[in-house]
């Protein structure tokens, strides 16, 4: 008997439903006591995304992207009053670049600790954690800015890095900047603002019922008293607008250092002068 499943009509599947097909056969195979142990591999997944017309070339950037957490949906973003006042805590950059994983990764991290004036954190072997140096010549380098470079990655809490392969030729590179103190300065410079400006219309607002007479005189002072909080507001709102400048300068810092490393601007060579000298040297260039 033939069987009736070959005369159904074919059917393409848009994207919407092959991640719930997808995603039931996943939920039906870990229900499944002979099914073995539920997951696929990375070639397997390669395997049914090519079996559905989706490119080789783009599952791997996608699993590439989930290994660093680089692919973040617009709904699961960071959400609240503080990240639509200000902008989010954490700036991130990403992009793929020709080259190996562990030579981008070592060319990287050589970049950050002799450039950008940081220092190594935290280390796996797929992602590098700096933070600022606060040592002797660290904090010389960056009060009187050697170099002219700005040093604006130092000024993050921590700086993240990750290079995973995307295919034999090309990796995918991945800088987090963690600027959360320098928005919750801003925040609370922003509260400060408008919290004053409040207090203010509030001991107006009290004045003007105490003393004015009931009138058009008095609800003019009424709506005069307003004037600071609304002030108050306005400057607070900039004050916490102006973290976005900061996390802007910080993307682009990582941004042109990505630049470096895809066109290997970023030398793995030693250093060859004695990092105290150089200070020593940048300080006098400052001297009139």
């Amino acid at each position: 008997m033939p069987d009736d499943s070959s005369r159904l009509p074919a059917r393409n599947l848009d994207r919407a439903a092959l991640e719930r097909v997808l995603a039931r056969a996943a939920e039906l195979q870990g229900t499944n006591p002979d099914a073995g142990e539920p997951g696929l591999s990375e070639q397997q997944i390669v395997e049914v995304a090519r079996e559905v017309g989706i490119s080789e070339e783009h599952v791997r950037l996608a699993l590439a992207e989930e290994r660093t957490g680089t692919r973040v949906p617009a709904a699961a973003q960071e959400r609240g009053l503080a990240a639509r006042l200000a902008g989010p805590a954490v700036v991130s950059a990403s992009r793929t670049i020709h080259g190996a994983p562990a030579q981008v990764l070592a060319a990287l991290d050589e970049w950050m600790r002799r450039e950008e004036c940081l220092q190594v954190r935290r280390r796996f072997p797929d992602r590098v954690v700096w933070e600022p140096r606060r040592d002797l010549v660290g904090n010389i380098r960056r009060g009187f800015n050697i170099g002219w470079r700005g040093y604006v990655l130092s000024r993050a809490q921590e700086v993240g890095g990750s290079v995973v392969a995307v295919d034999a030729q090309r990796v995918l590179v991945r800088l987090d900047a963690d600027l959360s103190p320098q928005r919750s300065n801003r925040l609370g410079g922003a509260m400060a603002a408008g919290g004053l400006g409040a207090a203010m219309s509030a001991v107006g607002l009290v004045a003007v019922i105490t003393v004015a007479p009931v009138g058009a005189f008095a609800a003019l002072a009424a709506a005069g008293s307003l004037l600071p909080a609304l002030a108050g507001g306005a400057a607070g709102l900039g004050v916490a607008r102006g973290y976005r400048k900061i996390a802007e300068r910080t993307q682009l810092a990582m941004e042109q250092v990505i630049d470096r490393l895809e066109h290997q601007e970023a030398s793995l060579a030693p250093r060859t002068t004695n990092p105290l000298l150089e200070v020593i040297e940048g300080v006098r260039r400052l001297r009139p």
